[in-house]
């Protein structure tokens, strides 16, 4: 056992010299062996070793048991405890969620906190069984390649340096060892899922293959390196497709199919903070094909239009009270700062406009449907709205724009420019609007 966990330490890389590990100890026979297992071997990679023990105080007097335990089994190995108690119960009821789920959310919650406290990693337990376990938890969800991967041997600070050992052989580590541990009794209940896993699916396949576990986990490391593989792609593919205001929907299709869906998942976390199902993708899909929008939730839509794919959040609307232009006028208007600066600019920039309007009818507003803009070379004159559609400027953005009027003669735009009204005659008579975002927002 000793050398199987070095090899899997080795193979991915989860230790370096000098390291301090906290072991998450429940008390079981899994993180049993693993807390002897690393004690045996921090002289090789001069370990500094913690552990720490989550009550979730669902059990009573048998979680006060294994917190007593873990205690002694620690004063044994003269390794620091951390002890934390929770009512995973009264928490899983206030967010509306499973206690299984509520006690992850809180363990993971806590190994984070430790982790940067001590500056250190967190070893959990999981064994190939575990892999198993959850690679078959995954496909009756409907996993796709990401639920394949099951249980990665290490994420971030998360390493797990017993992910290729199965339950079976630890039990006989700790029996060899004469290791004591407890035994959590709803682990022997079929009321959570993964146990009705473990005691009624797992043992028929294993009648069909004594080696599945070990089978499992070859399956979700090799699913691990497509997903890395279609990670790289996705996020070149993604790149490629950048454009302003979204992601080119023809550069985007032009990728193979696996790398198209995978994309519009990315998109929709990373854009909407959305996890998509293959409903919303397929549908997403359809509309960049085809035009039109895809409502993900109440206050988000994804829309392709004009060829362009984007993610509108939907908000209170925003307007912008008149403010007259004078020398240095600075105001802060959805999340950027506007500042208007004299003689710091040339009359070529698409910001300068002329400083004869300094202190006169001229105001900063947000726009208004009599608005007329005149392009500065051609001399033609457009309604605004027909100038920002030709730019290809979101329509959720239009509303958001700035721009200094005089009635409703547009001088200059946000992300149009200056008009041929506003523009500078020589250096010497330009104004710079300057925008940014407030320092908040950076």
């Amino acid at each position: 056992m000793n050398n199987q966990l070095i090899r899997t330490v080795e193979k991915y890389n989860m230790l370096k010299n000098g390291d301090s590990v906290i072991v998450a100890l429940s008390g079981g026979a899994d993180s049993v062996a693993l807390l002897d297992i690393l004690n045996s071997i921090k002289e090789k990679y001069n370990l500094i070793l913690y552990a720490v023990h989550i009550n979730h105080g669902l059990r009573g007097a048998e979680s006060n048991r294994d917190e007593n335990f873990c205690k002694s089994l620690c004063n044994k190995y003269g390794v620091k405890l951390f002890v934390r108690h929770e009512n995973v119960s009264e928490l899983a009821k206030k967010n509306k969620i499973s206690e299984e789920l509520c006690g992850r959310n809180v363990r993971y919650s806590i190994f984070e906190e430790l982790s940067k406290q001590l500056s250190a990693k967190v070893a959990t337990a999981h064994t190939a069984s575990d892999n198993a376990e959850t690679l078959l938890f995954n496909i009756t969800r409907g996993a796709s390649i990401v639920g394949v991967c099951a249980i990665p041997p290490v994420r971030k600070y998360i390493i797990r340096p017993l992910i290729e050992c199965t339950r079976t052989q630890i039990e006989q580590y700790c029996n060899n060892k004469n290791l004591e541990y407890v035994t959590d009794s709803t682990n022997l209940s079929d009321d959570y899922t993964r146990n009705r896993i473990r005691h009624n699916v797992i043992p028929v396949l294993k009648e069909l293959n004594p080696a599945f576990e070990n089978s499992a986990l070859r399956l979700s490391e090799n699913a691990r390196e497509i997903s890395d593989f279609l990670s790289i792609m996705t996020d070149k593919a993604i790149s490629e497709s950048k454009c302003n205001y979204g992601y080119d929907c023809k550069v985007l299709l032009s990728n193979h199919n696996a790398i198209i869906k995978n994309a519009v998942a990315v998109l929709c976390k990373r854009c909407a903070d959305f996890s998509a199902e293959q409903r919303h993708i397929e549908l997403i899909i359809d509309i960049m094909k085809n035009g039109g929008a895809v409502n993900l939730t109440e206050k988000c839509s994804a829309v392709s239009k004009q060829g362009i794919l984007r993610f509108v959040i939907s908000s209170e609307e925003n307007r912008l009270d008149e403010i007259k232009l004078y020398e240095n006028t600075e105001f802060e208007f959805c999340g950027k700062t506007y500042r208007v600066i004299k003689n710091n600019s040339d009359k070529e920039n698409k910001n300068s406009i002329n400083a004869d309007f300094l202190n006169k009818n001229a105001v900063f507003r947000t726009r208004q449907c009599k608005d007329m803009f005149t392009y500065p070379k051609r001399k033609v004159t457009k309604p605004l709205r027909k100038v920002m559609n030709e730019l290809k400027i979101p329509s959720e953005q239009r509303d958001k724009s700035v721009v200094l009027a005089v009635d409703n003669i547009i001088l200059w735009c946000e992300r149009v420019g200056v008009s041929a009204q506003g523009t500078a005659y020589n250096s010497q008579n330009a104004l710079k609007i300057d925008v940014s975002f407030s320092d908040e927002l950076k």
